[in-house]
């Protein structure tokens, strides 16, 4: 089977249309059954409760054939593993009973340390046909501070331990000495050991399921439903492009800073059509960050293809396919394409902003009835570590917060959602309190955030939580408390974000976008408030049912009704 059947200037042929259909649905279910048993079986609230994991299918050749609908930015890490292993262990080396592990972004295509990325080869008739993958997000790998990410960190040797291509399964066993090498070197080596078991068993999972399908079907009726399959997207996502004509569009966003409080740095990219590929051009984005907002090229790639994906074909499935007729240019040394040894710890902030600025081009190729306001295009991430309460040793609570999705012509902005390349579940407040020695005092929608407009912008997330023991380790990595959620046709901007220590109290005291090491003590609280998204349409042309709705429901107050002509 000819593995370069996908160019993007060729046309791909599909050889059974019908079976097509069918196969794809199978490979979907193994995926996503082996993402809920990475989800189920996992030990860390990150994984198990906030699901920030996803798994993956891939042939021989290292092409993306199906992802399970998780997080799309693990796709960039997800790709960059896998090329990986195949570079560091090539196919005539690799034998039954291997797994590879790895996470690091300059030597196995990773995108932060924190991801850590299990690869098992899946052999029939002999010989290597496919890869299981799955990535999780390990809630520390080490590093200068709990939760192994400062957005102030100036190099990639400040964020944990750096995993290469490495065979952590030889001959069908663990071994059990690499593993305790590598949790050695977190806060919690046995949650991290514990968790990266489960990974491996996971693609045992999927390697089981794939074996079945092959004997099911036979081996070379796989190959062919997968060669249509990739063939089909990269036929589709062609015609989309070519439905775009000669616009062209452009955008530019910023981020508050550069990780370490400098000036604000800018996004910007430019989009149009050139021989029939989708040229997105990052010239006049900012230059590589002091601190580790830094993108590595796996996670740009990742950010521009989800975008792709959502704006022309939301229901493309996401493989290899989609991708051959983008063409990516972003010169090296950029904040959206770093070079060793840039710190990369905090790298999907500065991604959620390469979407907002592919959302905002689009805005000038797309109908009008086609764009989107900005959404909070944010992760914030708060970290809390101490002694544990209730064993030995000390426990790492991270989560990341959703905010304001965007609006549309036809909706509202959707509330306290994550939105574009994170797709991760809050924490809930039992499991919280349970799990840490930690009290909620608030969890609620930050009233009045999102933008006015025909269709509103989607309220942002209030987190407020209370440290129940001295030296509680607290470290922050967010945006957008500077610069707002944009409105499109007419609509107004979302509410930017907050950040507060001992919030209602004497000692209120409102905080930076990034901190890193604050000590409380018990007692004192932090309290976040995400940013809100932009509006859509003038806010006139609100009717007076929903007006009246919304204040009733303190999404807007009495002193928004002249926005509203009202």
């Amino acid at each position: 089977m000819n593995h370069q059947t996908i160019q993007a200037g060729g046309t791909p042929r599909i050889a059974d249309p019908i079976g097509m259909e069918v196969f794809s649905n199978r490979l979907l279910t193994i995926t996503e059954d082996m993402g809920n048993t990475l989800i189920r079986s996992s030990f860390s609230t990150n994984i198990k409760e906030r699901k920030d994991c996803s798994v993956g299918l891939f042939d021989r050749h290292g092409r993306l054939i199906a992802q399970a609908s998780h997080i799309p930015l693990h796709l960039g890490s997800l790709r960059g593993s896998v090329q990986a292993v195949l570079e560091r262990f090539p196919a005539e080396t690799i034998e039954p009973g291997m797994a590879f592990i790895s996470n690091d972004p300059y030597l196995a295509g990773g995108t932060h340390m924190p991801d850590i990325a299990l690869v098992t080869p899946m052999f029939a008739e002999g010989e290597l046909r496919f890869f299981t993958a799955n990535i999780a997000h390990h809630s520390d790998v080490g590093g200068s501070v709990p939760g192994s990410i400062s957005a102030a960190s100036r190099t990639v040797f400040e964020e944990g331990i750096r995993i290469p291509p490495i065979l952590v399964v030889e001959n069908g066993r663990i071994r059990e000495d690499l593993l305790d090498f590598i949790a050695s070197n977190t806060r919690e080596p046995e949650e991290r050991i514990l968790d990266l078991k489960v990974q491996i068993a996971t693609n045992e999972r999927g390697n089981a399921a794939l074996d079945g399908l092959v004997r099911q079907m036979g081996l070379a009726q796989v190959e062919q439903a997968i060669e249509d399959i990739l063939n089909y997207t990269a036929l589709r996502m062609k015609m989309r492009i070519g439905e775009l004509g000669s616009s062209r569009g452009s955008f530019v966003c910023h981020l508050d800073d550069d990780g370490s409080g400098g000036d604000p740095v800018p996004v910007a990219v430019s989009v149009w059509v050139e021989n029939g590929n989708l040229v997105f051009d990052f010239s006049g984005t900012g230059p590589q960050a002091k601190g580790a907002l830094n993108v590595s090229r796996s996670a740009l790639e990742a950010s521009v293809f989800y975008a792709a994906k959502a704006l022309l074909d939301p229901q493309l499935m996401p493989n290899e396919g989609m991708m051959a007729a983008v063409d990516i240019r972003a010169e090296k040394g950029l904040i959206i394409n770093a070079q060793f040894p840039a710190a990369v710890g905090a790298r999907s902030i500065t991604c959620q902003k390469i979407v907002r600025s592919i959302f905002g081009a689009f805005r000038e190729i797309l109908p009008e009835s086609r764009a989107l306001s900005s959404g909070n295009d944010d992760l914030p991430t708060i970290v809390f570590s101490a002694n544990h309460a209730r064993r030995a040793g000390t426990y790492v609570y991270l989560e990341t917060i959703g905010g304001g999705g965007p609006a549309s012509a036809e909706t509202d902005g959707m509330n306290a959602i994550h939105v574009h390349v994170t797709n991760t579940s809050n924490l809930p407040v039992e499991a919280l309190e349970h799990e840490y020695p930690l009290m909620v005092d608030e969890y609620s929608l930050v009233e009045r955030s999102g933008g006015a407009g025909r269709r509103r912008g989607g309220l942002g997330i209030t987190r407020q939580i209370t440290a129940l023991r001295d030296g509680t380790i607290f470290s922050a990595r967010s945006d957008g408390h500077k610069f707002p959620a944009t409105g499109v046709a007419g609509g107004g901007d979302g509410a930017t974000a907050h950040l507060y220590r001992n919030y209602g109290l004497p000692t209120e005291q409102a905080l930076a976008s990034k901190v890193t090491h604050l000590v409380l003590a018990k007692g004192e609280n932090i309290r976040i408030e995400t940013p809100g998204a932009g509006g859509y349409g003038l806010p006139s042309e609100r009717t007076d049912a929903e007006v009246e709705r919304d204040l009733a429901d303190g999404i807007i107050a009495a002193g928004d009704l002249p926005l509203y002509g009202r």
